[in-house]
């Protein structure tokens, strides 16, 4: 359900892509295991998620491409909708979003990460 909402996500720029995809992604590792030992086994998510799993922390580099990402996609949103209120929510998401990595997310060094 949430891999078919998130393909006509892509097509409909109202509907968050990113977020159902990796819903879908959730309840897929969860419902197979041997997807999650070959998604756990892959470079990519050693490289950017297992620290962040087991620390909950990324280096500023991860943090910096991460939020750069999301703010080029949110703002794709925020230039195509031209309904005030979802440009307010999604000014607020932006500035929850930097918090949220500022506060919660324990940055190191790049050499902590190996």
């Amino acid at each position: 359900m949430f891999l078919g909402l998130g393909i006509v996500g892509i097509l409909l720029p109202v509907l968050p892509t990113t977020p159902l995809l990796l819903l879908a992604s959730f309840f897929f590792v969860k419902g197979s295991e041997r997807f999650e030992v070959w998604f756990k086994g892959t470079s990519i998510y050693k490289k950017h998620l297992e620290g962040f799993l087991k620390e909950r922390a990324m280096t500023l580099k991860q943090k910096i491409t991460l939020n750069l990402f999301a703010d080029a996609m949110i703002a794709i949103a925020f230039f195509t909708v031209d309904i005030l209120a979802v440009r307010l929510i999604l000014l607020v998401i932006v500035i929850y979003k930097y918090y949220y990595f500022a506060a919660k997310i324990k940055t190191v060094k790049q050499t902590q990460r190996g």
